[in-house]
């Protein structure tokens, strides 16, 4: 596992232990690397709950409530959607914090609107709104994916660490 990506969980622990809080991923394009990178850390069952690999519309739907409509009109790369599937992650998950993320890693399925290497991150903390970002990573595939779960685990160590 990369050493940045190590440290960012291994921190991520810490901060939620500190405050007895627990966390779930709602994943689209890591396909659960996110999950993987923080269960590689040793003692991540005190603060990992579970995660959701939702790989096709029909995941989001079933296992997470996104809204059919939002996907017609929205598209699955979008802030809307991750906004709904972070939601339903808090919703279905007893956790103080989520992320989701859904993006295009590559080589295909880009356009003009949504190039590769778009990728739409949500993070929230519970009864709160998101915090939802578009990054634009640059790379092949794997660079894609391996930025926007170092992304994914430096925004949720943001909300762990923030005051109470």
């Amino acid at each position: 596992m990369d050493t940045t990506i190590s440290a960012l969980s291994a921190q991520l622990g810490a901060a939620l232990a500190a405050r007895n809080w627990r966390v779930a991923t709602a994943e689209s394009c890591t396909g659960g690397g996110i999950a993987t990178a923080i269960t590689a850390t040793a003692g991540s069952s005190n603060w990992f709950e579970r995660g959701f690999v939702t790989y096709s519309n029909a995941a989001k739907i079933e296992l997470l409530g996104v809204e059919p409509t939002s996907l017609a009109t929205h598209g699955a790369v979008s802030e809307a959607i991750v906004s709904e599937m972070v939601c339903g992650a808090l919703k279905c998950s007893p956790v103080q914090l989520a992320v989701a993320v859904s993006g295009i890693a590559g080589p295909d399925g880009g356009c003009a609107t949504k190039p590769v290497g778009t990728v739409c991150i949500a993070w929230c903390q519970r009864d709160a709104l998101p915090r939802i970002v578009t990054r634009h990573f640059p790379g092949e595939r794997e660079a894609v994916r391996h930025q926007t779960i170092i992304a994914a685990l430096e925004g949720l160590l943001e909300l762990a660490r923030a005051p109470a």
